[in-house]
């Protein structure tokens, strides 16, 4: 199965993916595709010799380009590892249940526009929150509302700051996100 990684930022997460599957040999981490030029998940995929696309927010919107590409690949699934655009339905048709994101936090809490990064963590700890932690969800139109396929969890103490709580979720995406990944790829075989 080739999987495309789509992605904004340092790509930590696409980082430990590709470590994840580079010795499997049913899964191809095929390429990745960033709308930032300069983000760290395009110096993964160079460092393993995966194919990179960089692509304006003009591009995602019109579509036809990005998929033209994800066909050429033979992308059979799109993971959004640490990608902050919103995708768009005529995308989302194209790929039905076949892109799966990431929430750091436990949906349908805190999810939604504007809801990433420090922004959630930052509203989970405002709220008093006894527990926190990471969605794995399918993408369907609106922010942060597809089906769940798996989530996470952390306790939280009335000590943790930000800085303490985006290590709790950095845990848990390290330690859960590719084998969740691996789930959803072995449950598409059957």
């Amino acid at each position: 199965m080739n999987v495309a990684l789509f992605a904004s930022g340092t790509g930590s997460n696409v980082k430990n993916i590709i470590e994840y599957f580079k010795n499997n040999d049913e899964v191809n981490i095929a390429a990745v595709f960033s709308n930032k030029a300069s983000a760290g998940a395009l110096d993964h995929a160079k460092n393993a010799n995966i194919d990179r696309h960089v692509f304006s927010y003009e591009d995602l919107q019109q579509t036809t380009n990005i998929l033209e590409l994800l066909v050429r690949e033979q992308i059979d699934l799109i993971v959004l590892a640490g990608f902050l655009l919103k995708i768009p339905a005529a995308f989302i048709a194209n790929f039905k249940g076949q892109i799966i994101n990431l929430h750091p936090s436990l949906l349908p809490k805190y999810g939604g526009k504007g809801m990433y990064g420090a922004h959630v963590h930052s509203a989970v700890l405002a709220a008093k929150e006894k527990e926190t932690g990471i969605t794995i969800h399918f993408v369907n139109e609106h922010y942060d509302r597809g089906a769940i396929i798996k989530q996470y969890k952390t306790p939280l103490s009335s000590t943790d700051d930000l800085a303490a709580v985006q290590e709790k979720i950095k845990e848990l995406e390290k330690n859960y996100f590719p084998s969740t990944i691996e789930g959803v790829i072995k449950n598409t075989n059957k």
